[in-house]
């Protein structure tokens, strides 16, 4: 396990910004971030192995929603665990990306409470230099499914048989609408669900991580995929190809045509082979966004750019907000559910975005390239050719 952590540390250190600083520079201090990387890879395995969360107050954005007593009594359930992870996941990336800002530039903490149960921290930063608007979230929430939630599960083949179903549903998500056309747009959502019925509790996990380019910079794709691949070898080396598979088909616009980025994974469901393991995947996907992609703002952030880039960039944005009102099904359950806050549902929603009637791109443009992409979606590991090539 060592030997494969310490040769992907390898593999990721090729790909991401800081690779190109040190890649001239005496042997000796390549090796040394090559071993540093690896060290911490292992770290992150050892205590991951453990399958524990460990209760960081602070250094999490805001206390957590569920009563710190409370958490330290049961510090087995998975309840507690993913609670834990995504408040820890929150703070990570939020202050990842304020670091990439300029320093006057920070998130606003928004913690609420639902009269139901549970509750949220939302945190937004929004004009920013480098972010035009950022929007990192979690919510911790129980109740009573409602009707629609209910009907909706049972379309994905649940076999729930009350009428009335408690439930508790507890997840990060995240979507990075950047200022520079030339940094693409992030969206992730890792979840865990319980719904009680008369046969017992049942648990699932969902989520993922994708990608949506403005313009298409090939080796910005192949660096987030092949992050993403890396994370989810770890646990089966069937998921990165079928979970491929899945985003590409999930964030499709039918009336469009057209995916809504370069993709990533996207999975729902998950309840094998057991619920440690799945955690494990599922924490292993969240602490991938980080190196799929800070990596690429460090490198576009300060790219030149015109008037031409941005409105393409504010018509692109169009398209992710048609997909997240019409098809995200995470949209539709938030506004579903009983006392619903809009404001963190819809802070997926860009700043800036723009409808032009019968917009055309040019022949053989950037845009054409993107757009063919969109339309077309890249095995950008090339998967499947070394498949039919081992066959």
């Amino acid at each position: 396990m060592t030997f494969n952590i310490l040769f992907r540390s390898f593999q990721t250190l090729t790909y991401v910004g800081t690779y190109k600083k040190i890649k001239n520079r005496p042997l000796r201090l390549y090796c040394a971030a090559v071993l540093g990387t690896g060290i911490v890879a292992y770290n992150q395995y050892q205590s991951k192995a453990e399958m524990k969360e460990i209760m960081q107050l602070k250094n999490y954005m805001a206390n957590p929603i569920t009563p710190v007593e409370q958490l330290e009594q049961n510090k087995d359930d998975m309840k507690t665990q993913m609670e834990l992870l995504i408040m820890r996941i929150q703070a990570e990336f939020c202050r990842a990306l304020e670091k990439e800002e300029d320093k006057e530039a920070k998130f606003t903490v928004d913690r609420w409470t639902r009269k139901e149960g549970g509750g949220g921290i939302t945190c937004v930063l929004q004009d920013g230099r480098v972010f035009e608007k950022a929007g990192v979230n979690i919510s911790v929430v129980s109740g009573k499914l409602p009707p629609a939630a209910i009907q909706q599960m049972r379309s994905r083949g649940k076999n729930l048989q009350n009428a009335e179903l408690p439930f508790f549903a507890a997840g990060v998500s995240a979507v990075i609408h950047p200022r520079n056309p030339m940094v693409p747009t992030i969206h992730f959502n890792y979840r865990y669900f319980e719904v009680q019925d008369k046969d017992g509790v049942q648990w699932w996990f969902g989520g993922g991580t994708d990608l949506t380019p403005y313009y298409l910079n090939e080796d910005d794709a192949l660096h987030f995929h092949l992050t993403l691949k890396h994370a989810c070898d770890d646990h089966d080396s069937s998921y990165y190809a079928r979970f491929k598979k899945w985003c590409d088909d999930y964030f499709y616009i039918p009336h469009r045509g057209e995916r809504r980025g370069v993709g990533g994974i996207f999975f729902d469901d998950l309840d094998t082979p057991n619920q440690q393991a799945a955690f494990a995947f599922v924490t292993s996907c969240a602490e991938a966004v980080i190196p799929s992609y800070v990596p690429l703002v460090k490198k576009h952030k300060d790219d030149a750019y015109g008037y031409h880039e941005r409105q393409w960039q504010l018509l692109r944005r169009g398209r992710y907000v048609e997909f997240n009102l019409i098809y995200d099904r995470g949209t539709k359950f938030g506004l579903h559910t009983p006392e619903a806050r809009y404001e963190s549902i819809l802070m997926s929603l860009p700043l800036n975005a723009k409808w032009e009637y019968m917009h055309q791109v040019q022949p053989n443009s950037e845009e054409e390239k993107l757009l063919k992409i969109l339309k077309e979606p890249k095995d950008w590991l090339q998967i499947e050719d070394k498949k039919r090539s081992n066959a």
